[in-house]
């Protein structure tokens, strides 16, 4: 695995991307509902999904499935772990409108508690 560490500029132009990014997708999702009200609760069913396409990646990349072998690169997993982060955030966007600030909170509850605040 290699540093992806960048300067604290950079870092915080890419985390106001990300939750422009984040909000848009949101918005386009919103837009384009089919089902109304019920379809932004339904969204989070769409995170099981995403986790189901980890799970059969890294299953085609170790080639678990010997009438399948190997289906998928590790790229592919990384691919489809974007998706579950992306997806996740989308979905919490669906419930809060302050989801930088709940993230950003949580976050810091579970640095708190697994790394003692370091």
């Amino acid at each position: 695995m290699t540093d992806q560490r960048t300067s604290p500029e950079t870092a915080a132009e890419t985390a106001a991307e990300l939750w422009t990014d984040i909000d848009a997708l949101w918005a386009w999702l919103d837009e384009n509902r089919a089902l109304g009200d019920q379809e932004g609760l339904l969204f989070l069913l769409k995170l099981s999904e995403e986790v189901g396409e980890v799970a059969q990646a890294v299953i085609g990349a170790t080639g678990q499935n010997p009438r399948k072998g190997r289906t998928h690169t590790w790229d592919d997993v990384q691919s489809e772990l974007c998706d579950v982060v992306i997806t996740a955030l989308v979905a919490l966007r669906t419930l809060t409108p302050d989801t930088r600030e709940v993230f950003t909170r949580h976050l810091a509850r579970v640095k708190e508690r697994s790394l003692g605040g370091s």
